[in-house]
């Protein structure tokens, strides 16, 4: 028989320092300030995700679950959730092991299963991304979700559900397993504001392998602490105040997230930075000092009227800065206008390099009459896949060198209300966001990529097409 503690018995203080870390750890990996790099301007989970396969990804959803797991309205369910399905009255340390790795398997099903789904609805997404007032009314939804982060309201779901949901389960590895499939549905308070930008974020992405690591690691994270107590009766540190802290780090990403997609609703919005250290550094300053300042730490019931300012003030800076450093860093660096190689040796022709035409008639009739290969790229504000191949691929100095001798055309598709777009969306076939479509010379379509792919598979695809 294992010994058996009372998982709400405060644990030793050393031990309180892990939920600091853990924080510092998820500013680290899901604030926008991570994606900054004096040479690598990408974002550090697509760094990781192409140089390192899945590695960034997998590490951001564990520490998101496992932040999501430390809020006021999850953390104090664990030793609940336990005693529940049996762990604590197993009768040995196998049998608790596999309850409550059949608990945590249970929350896995759930959420691997919705974000697979939102990956596979990935195309419908992206197309309602295409209205404006699609994106204000997300905008307007995080901004709720995050007043709810600060303590503004309670989301709770209706009285009776939540009493047949927590009726599901019971003692057994089958009860277990089913717990932890409603599980989060019962923490939906402080769950479904962090899902909901998950789940917008696979959306847009439209990877079924993207959605169902980054929901299996987000489950693991969030799984973790009633792992640890159920097999192995370990006291977790006493709840209190920095709980707060970890939903006031939620609500801050939610309005930075929030302030992200009302961008696509106006434009005007991605002015406010530029792809150069400057603005990288003035949105990091500026999430510090909105930290410093108290948009974390602080509670509104801490104090009087100058807490609250304070407080107040720190979100409003953390969010600004959080926002101008998601997009300075985002924005692709400025295409040189370079029309032949600088570089070349004196007696040597001159190498034609990469240049965009913006009118699609007058690149097609271009490419016509003077029997060039036309590469056609659609691209929106709203596409970030569009952005990632404009900052990594055609920016790349081996594809600008290949393509040289191409009409190059982007194509704003960002209106789709324009009869025009839409017009021109038909005649090549478009159904989502990005396309890039390419054609010889004699005007037959060769390749066409309806998704990212880095300058080294872009250079073989295009191989040999003259």
């Amino acid at each position: 028989m294992r010994p058996r503690r009372d998982p709400m018995t405060p644990a030793p203080r050393s031990l309180a320092p892990l939920a600091l870390a853990a924080l510092a750890i998820g500013v680290l990996l899901l604030s926008p300030s991570a994606a900054f790099a004096a040479e690598d301007s990408r974002d550090l989970f697509t760094r990781l995700r192409e140089d390192y396969g899945l590695v960034g990804g997998a590490v951001g959803a564990f520490v998101g679950g496992l932040l999501t797991c430390l809020t006021p309205c999850v953390y104090p369910m664990i030793a609940i959730t336990v005693s529940v399905f049996g762990a604590k009255q197993a009768s040995s340390r196998k049998q608790a092991v596999l309850l409550s790795l059949s608990f945590v398997m249970g929350i896995a099903v759930l959420f691997t299963t919705l974000l697979v789904g939102a990956a596979l609805t990935g195309g419908l997404f992206g197309a309602a991304l295409q209205k404006w007032w699609v994106n204000v009314g997300i905008a307007l939804v995080m901004g709720a979700m995050a007043a709810s982060m600060f303590g503004a309201f309670e989301l709770t779901l209706p009285e009776g559900l939540m009493q047949r949901l927590s009726s599901v389960g019971g003692v057994g590895y089958g009860g277990a397993f089913a717990l932890g499939l409603v599980s989060s549905l019962i923490a939906a308070p402080c769950t479904g504001p962090v899902l909901t930008g998950v789940l917008l974020w696979i959306g847009k992405t439209q990877s079924v392998v993207l959605g169902a690591l980054v929901g299996f690691c987000y489950a693991l994270g969030l799984g973790l602490p009633f792992f640890l107590v159920g097999a192995f009766a370990v006291g977790l540190p006493k709840g209190g105040k920095w709980m707060v802290a970890v939903k006031s780090f939620f609500g801050t990403v939610l309005l930075v997230c929030a302030l992200y997609f009302l961008r696509y609703a106006i434009p005007a919005m991605t002015k406010v930075a530029r792809h150069d250290t400057v603005f990288m550094v003035a949105g990091g300053a500026a999430i510090l000092f909105g930290i410093l300042l108290g948009a974390i730490h602080l509670d509104w019931s801490d104090g009087g009227v100058g807490v609250k300012i304070r407080k107040a003030l720190g979100i409003v800076a953390a969010t600004a800065g959080g926002f101008v450093l998601w997009v300075s860093v985002e924005l692709p660096p400025e295409m040189p206008h370079i029309v032949a190689d600088a570089n070349a040796a004196p007696g040597q022709p001159a190498k034609k390099l990469l240049m965009w035409e913006h009118s699609e008639k007058d690149a097609t009739e271009k490419a016509q009459r003077e029997k060039r290969p036309l590469m056609v790229d659609f691209t929106a504000d709203w596409c970030g896949a569009c952005k990632e191949f404009t900052k990594h691929t055609f920016s790349d100095p081996r594809v600008m060198e290949k393509t040289g001798n191409f009409v190059a055309v982007k194509f704003d598709a960002t209106d789709d209300e324009d009869p025009q777009v839409e017009q021109v969306k038909k005649k090549y076939g478009v159904v989502g966001l990005p396309t890039v479509v390419i054609f010889d010379s004699t005007g037959k379509e060769r390749k066409r990529f309806t998704e990212f792919v880095p300058a080294d598979k872009f250079l073989a695809a295009i191989e040999g097409i003259e």
